[in-house]
């Protein structure tokens, strides 16, 4: 009899410890940070549990939701929109919120998260609705502010934030694309051939500058040259001007340097023509007036080394140098510029292919005269 009254009563204790553990525990909670609990009390709401140790009454108090405080990330599937122009796209949107008020998130709305989707759903069709695909497409900050604008004044009642609202992607027609992107080929295309022509225009442009410098510098030059090749000769003319007057050689010697000139215009291999100067009958009468005046006075031949007077050997050399270059210079026009002779010039008679050509035809005697001689 005894025997079952205490195993009675360590069941009974058992019992009560138990109880008191269950209790114990009940009443105690422990909440993390970042994190609200709604308490409720026999069905009606009690008080919010904050983060860290709290006590509840057992078996009357119990926690109705966790809410979760920090910012949260809600995607949204792909949603088809119409747009003003009559071509429906597919937008992806993206929610950023967070809940600022546990109580009325958890009394206000049974569903926050549904309740916000289908708001953005609602408000991206009114906002795509009243734009065109294109200006759709280049929107998008419109439409984001536009978006959490609407967002943020319904939510607010609820106890939620809308922090952020962002479009992923904005995905028209197959078709749409294809001429979208034909359309951005051939503007591609045009700018870069646009940028062609303007590359070759200001290389012709630099390059014809360039040629223009080039010919301007060379210009210059070429001026500046005949310039001092100019001052040149004129320098050497007035020396040899000069040099002549100084030395005052007589008609002599200007006469005996002359006729040694004349060989010289018909040395060249090349030379087929000889023009005879008109000059060269007068040096001749010069020559022999002078020979005739020495046979008359000695009454022989002479030499031209006894009637000349003597003179500085030095002064001499210079007088004929002089002349040999005013007979050289003379000698050039005569070339230049002198006429034939009437009768028979020196071409005619190379080109007609005579066998011989006589002094008299290049002097322009006429044939009686030549026959007569």
């Amino acid at each position: 009899m005894m025997g079952a009254l205490e195993a009675v009563l360590i069941i009974v204790a058992a019992l009560v410890v138990l109880w008191v553990v269950l209790t114990v525990v009940r009443s105690v909670r422990i909440v993390p940070q970042q994190r609200m609990d709604i308490v409720e009390r026999l069905g009606k709401y009690h008080r919010t549990l904050k983060p860290g140790m709290n006590l509840l009454m057992p078996f009357l108090d119990s926690v109705r939701s966790k809410v979760d405080m920090r910012e949260a990330v809600q995607s949204f599937p792909p949603q088809p929109v119409i747009t003003s122009d009559n071509l429906v796209v597919s937008i992806d949107t993206v929610l950023y919120y967070r809940v600022v008020d546990p109580v009325r998130a958890t009394y206000e709305i049974a569903s926050f998260l549904q309740a916000i989707e289908q708001l953005t759903v609602t408000t991206l069709r009114n906002v795509i609705g009243s734009m065109d695909l294109e200006k759709a497409l280049t929107s998008r900050d419109e439409i984001n502010q536009h978006l959490s604008s609407v967002l943020d004044e319904t939510t607010g009642r609820w106890g939620i934030k809308v922090t952020r609202v962002e479009i992923k992607a904005i995905e028209p027609p197959a078709s749409i694309r294809d001429s979208m992107e034909k359309q951005m080929r051939a503007e591609r295309d045009r700018r870069a051939a646009i940028l062609n022509a303007e590359g070759i225009k200001q290389s012709q442009i630099l390059t014809a500058d360039g040629d223009r410098q080039a010919a301007v510098l060379r210009a210059q030059g070429e001026r500046e040259a005949r310039i001092l090749q100019a001052e040149g000769q004129a320098k050497a003319i007035q020396t040899v001007f000069n040099a002549v007057h100084s030395a005052n050689p007589d008609s002599k010697v200007l006469a005996y340097q002359y006729l040694q000139a004349l060989p010289q215009i018909a040395a060249g291999q090349s030379n087929k023509v000889w023009i005879v100067p008109a000059e060269l009958t007068k040096a001749l009468e010069g020559i022999g007036g002078a020979l005739g005046g020495l046979v008359q006075d000695t009454g022989g031949p002479t030499t031209t080394e006894a009637s000349l007077p003597e003179a500085d050997p030095s002064v001499l050399d210079q007088a004929l140098a002089e002349a040999q270059a005013v007979a050289a210079e003379t000698e050039q026009e005569a070339v230049r510029g002198l006429p034939a002779p009437a009768h028979l010039t020196a071409r005619e008679a190379l080109d007609s292919g005579a066998p011989e050509v006589h002094a008299a035809d290049l002097l322009g005697e006429p044939p009686q005269q030549r026959e007569s001689a």
